[in-house]
């Protein structure tokens, strides 16, 4: 358990790692309640830089820049998961209260670690990995068996959004994709008869308190997180508090303060398995924002201050929408979207996240739709969806 230590108040800076979307909407939620934030990031054109009262420029292991942020920030926290974790050991060697800690988020920065860690508390939870194999030498293919296959080759490391893995379906395909990969080490999956996938957002204080928002039902277009939908409209309630509980398990069992989310997968014969831990808040808890009692940004803000950590209720249903670049230039040229015809409905709240420039497939912003009834945002994502012509 993490040691009990006094608040840090408003008025102090926290230091974030990483300039991201996600960077940015900590640093506006952190500066709702009166602090300021430090951001590091080597890009000098970040979204949480570009808002941050402070921005040090430079890589996450300089040394200068590290003790720069450890002069000025009482705390510390991560917006990515790939963030090296000598740069949160560091901080935390400095003085700075960090949270999560390093040990925490080093078991979602490899999947071959995750794995392991994922089996550890199957027997307890009901809920394990994936059927896998891992693949770090030549050797290792002769060990698949047909029973694996078709499944999903994923890199052990820096895949997201649907990069570093690619689908096998025969012997030689897997062989192949392992050579383009470069031979580095990898995670083979057995493709699972998938009816839909959900994730849980789980938030841990510093004085072990936990508290877990409703599960939240997913779609994936292309490997990116399309749409989230909250209550998740195929979940039966036991399945859901079984997914709860893992998740409550899982982040005591990491000694995590802060902001996580587990992925599982709901299969067609109503067995869960878990998919991917993400060590920070999510893309599929922006809903968050406009449909909880707290965000999962300020929810980061008060775990890393050692506040008590607020209420993860759901006051009104809700729909996640992404917003890729793909919707700027779905006419053939740049073109800013038509956001005066998606705000006429009044159920639409926009987040975009300062990128400059628009990219297929790179995440602008997303559109949180809240109503009084699940029907009233369907409607509403529906309509959105039509007017910016995003492809279904």
């Amino acid at each position: 358990m993490a040691d009990r230590l006094d608040p840090i108040l408003p008025g102090s800076y926290l230091g974030i790692l990483g300039g991201g979307q996600l960077g940015r909407m900590f640093t506006h939620a952190a500066q709702a309640m009166g602090y300021k934030v430090c951001v590091l990031d080597p890009d000098a054109n970040s979204p949480a830089g570009a808002v941050a009262e402070k921005h040090i420029q430079a890589d996450y292991i300089d040394q200068a820049a590290l003790k720069e942020m450890a002069q000025l920030c009482a705390a510390a926290s991560t917006e990515f998961e790939n963030v090296p974790a000598q740069a949160l050991d560091q901080l935390e060697a400095l003085g700075v209260y960090v949270a999560p800690k390093s040990s925490g988020v080093s078991v979602a920065q490899n999947r071959i670690t995750e794995k392991k860690f994922l089996a550890t508390w199957q027997a307890e939870a009901g809920i394990g990995p994936a059927t896998h194999l891992v693949i770090e030498r030549d050797a290792d293919l002769a060990q698949v068996t047909d029973a694996l296959l078709p499944g999903i080759l994923k890199t052990a490391r820096m895949g997201y959004d649907g990069k570093g893995q690619v689908t096998v379906h025969t012997h030689a395909e897997l062989e192949n994709a392992w050579h383009t990969f470069g031979k580095v080490p990898c995670v083979l999956e057995k493709r699972m008869d998938l009816d839909f996938e959900v994730s849980a957002l789980v938030a841990r204080g510093h004085d072990d308190e936990v508290l877990a928002y409703p599960v939240a039902q997913n779609i994936h277009k292309n490997g990116i997180l399309h749409t989230t939908t909250v209550p998740a409209p195929s979940l039966k309630p036991d399945q859901e508090t079984k997914i709860i509980e893992a998740a409550k398990a899982i982040i005591r069992r990491l000694d995590y303060v802060g902001v996580l989310c587990v992925e599982f997968f709901v299969l067609k014969s109503g067995d869960i398995v878990a998919n991917e831990i993400a060590p920070r808040p999510h893309n599929s808890g922006h809903y968050t924002q406009n449909a909880c009692v707290t965000s999962q940004f300020e929810q980061q803000v008060r775990a890393m201050a050692r506040l008590p950590l607020g209420s993860t209720a759901l006051v009104q249903p809700s729909i996640m929408l992404n917003i890729l670049g793909d919707e700027w230039l779905s006419t053939g040229s740049q073109v800013e979207p038509s956001w005066n015809e998606v705000l006429a409905n009044p159920c639409a709240k926009l987040h975009l996240y300062g990128k400059a420039e628009p990219r297929v497939a790179r995440k602008m912003g997303h559109i949180n739709f809240v109503g009084l009834t699940a029907g009233d945002v369907t409607h509403a994502c529906d309509q959105a969806i039509k007017i910016l012509r995003i492809k279904r």
